[in-house]
């Protein structure tokens, strides 16, 4: 079996959070979900658990962070800095929060961080490989 990673969020209405994670071009997966539920996938082996509160609460009692706090953020490597900016651009169009850190930009990197409407922090970003610099040290 394929290794898979599934990334669980709570959301304060799943159906806006559902049309935003659509906008950045996750695809809803109806294996997965229910009316407190859905799963989006990034890819084969990344998907989304976006779960409501109360559904959230049957997985942990642990608290959830203040508002404006972060404990997590997630990166998504994309194919082109132009994709960085659209799904940015994405985010601020439908819910979300665009450039909520600095941009960031390497020239062999390059990232522009958002928050979903729950404000649940991602950071997409495009790298070329081959143009890194090399590492200190010598390695």
């Amino acid at each position: 079996m394929t290794t898979m990673l599934f990334i669980s969020l709570p959301v304060t209405d799943l159906a806006a959070s559902i049309a935003f994670y659509q906008a950045l071009g996750f695809e809803r997966n109806p294996k997965f979900g229910d009316d407190s539920s859905a799963c989006m996938a990034w890819s084969e082996t990344i998907q989304l658990m976006l779960l409501t509160r109360a559904k959230w609460r049957t997985f942990t009692e642990r608290p959830l962070p203040p508002a404006g706090t972060s404990m997590i953020m997630l990166s998504l490597s994309l194919d082109s800095r132009e994709a960085v900016d659209a799904m940015n651009a994405a985010a601020a169009a439908h819910g979300g929060r665009a450039d909520v850190n600095p941009v960031q930009d390497l020239g062999f990197m390059y990232g522009r961080d958002l928050a979903d409407p729950d404000d649940h922090l991602w950071g997409p970003f495009w790298m070329d490989a081959s143009a890194m610099p090399p590492a200190a040290g010598g390695g």
